[in-house]
């Protein structure tokens, strides 16, 4: 097909070319021949290449049915779930590795009763896992949930029942270093259990039964946190009927003796005064201290200004009178009591001071009353003078013209 068109616009990298209708069509100038102008006409021929049509799609053909061989041919499968090994508390589940093709993988996630438990650490390297922490005979439901590029796909669904506490089937035991004797009867008590021996520390190892701390499945179990018991502790599961608890047989408890009776204890009273032992215990450690001997000074009564103060023990001699019987020295008394002793002798001074001048100054009033008296009459002086003198000798007998209680006196002379 012949086409006629008129040259445009020409530029360095486009022209522009004009159809008859008036159309503009941009074609690239490298095409064109190098002496065009604006206004030239150029003819093209359009023409159809089918030979090359064929083999541009033998060759995209090609590429597809290489794409389908490498990528195509295969597809991720679901995980096929199973369970390893069941015990009363816990559960081992296990899986064929997981088949991708040629997809990614997103997450591998494990479901228990319909709710997602968690995700699977390492999916492409872990094929099994152990979920810990269930109730004792009761039914669980697992299944995975495997998510790639090429889709989600899930596991068939596992019921697990856990153990009741007398189904011992469940135990699987990996055995340490022990003696033979010791090993051939661990054999014969496990099979009788019906409980499973297995080489070499794994997932669903149950118990590391062995005498001595050391070796590498030794350190591989305590890694895993295994517990780590004594050869007793099958015996026991085995008497009793049911699975034990195995605090009291981990190799490095301390071993039960024979019960402690708390009434044969002997008290701490009687160790004390039998004398057997010297060494005290913790409870006689904690028992109170004796009191001690009041001395003579504890207990003084505090002195009061109404009553006269206790007379003050001579201690010196005291001490003098017990050495020369034979005695032992009486203590002496501290500084503060002696403190307080003198404190008790300036009160009784100021007291006894203040009686003395309230005493003068009422002899003093009783003498002023005297002399203020009227003298008696003639007629008085009659028979009255001896009773008269009688009276004022008694006064002077009482000193400085006092008289005797109850007469004029005041409340300090009675109570003197």
């Amino acid at each position: 097909m012949l086409v006629s068109l008129t040259v445009g616009k020409v530029d360095a990298g486009v022209t522009v070319l004009l159809t008859p209708d008036k159309r503009l069509i941009e074609f690239p100038s490298i095409l064109l021949p190098p002496d065009i102008t604006s206004g030239s006409i150029v003819d093209i021929n359009v023409a159809r290449n089918k030979n090359s049509e064929a083999a541009a799609e033998r060759a995209f053909r090609e590429l597809q049915d290489r794409i389908l061989s490498s990528f195509g041919s295969t597809e991720p499968s679901a995980p096929v779930l199973r369970c390893r090994n069941a015990t009363q508390t816990s559960v081992v589940l296990e899986w064929d590795p997981i088949q991708l093709a040629t997809a990614d993988l997103i997450s591998l996630a494990l479901y228990r009763n319909g709710q997602k438990a968690g995700n699977i650490p390492k999916p492409l390297s872990m094929h099994t896992t152990k979920i810990s922490g269930l109730a004792v005979d009761t039914e669980y439901t697992f299944h995975l949930v495997l998510r790639t590029t090429a889709g989600t796909l899930a596991s068939q669904r596992v019921a697990v029942r856990t153990h009741k506490m007398t189904d011992l089937s469940g135990i699987t035991i990996t055995t340490g270093i022990l003696p033979p004797a010791v090993r051939e009867g661990l054999a014969a008590a496990v099979e009788r259990i019906g409980a499973k021996i297995v080489d070499g520390v794994r997932i669903d190892t149950t118990h590391f039964v062995t005498t001595e701390g050391r070796g590498v499945q030794w350190e591989k179990a305590n890694e895993l946190n295994i517990p780590v018991v004594r050869p007793e502790w099958v015996d026991a599961c085995e008497r009793n009927g049911r699975i034990l608890g195995v605090t009291k047989f981990y190799l490095d408890a301390v071993r039960v003796g024979p019960p402690f009776d708390n009434s044969e204890r002997p008290s701490t009273a009687g160790t004390a005064s039998g004398g057997g032992s010297g060494h005290a215990s913790a409870a006689g450690a904690a028992a109170p201290p004796p009191p001690q001997k009041d001395s003579p000074t504890q207990h003084r009564p505090s002195a009061s200004i109404s009553s006269p103060p206790p007379p003050r023990p001579d201690f010196e001699e005291n001490g003098a009178r017990q050495k020369e019987e034979g005695g032992s020295e009486l203590p002496d008394p501290s500084d503060d009591e002696e403190e307080q002793e003198e404190e008790e002798d300036e009160e009784q001074k100021v007291k006894s001071g203040g009686q003395d001048e309230q005493k003068m100054l009422a002899d003093e009033r009783d003498e002023k009353r005297l002399a203020t008296r009227p003298k008696p009459t003639v007629e008085d002086e009659g028979d009255d003078e001896t009773p008269h003198e009688e009276g004022k000798a008694a006064a002077t007998e009482n000193g400085k013209g006092g008289k005797s209680p109850g007469d004029g006196s005041s409340f300090q002379d009675v109570a003197l």
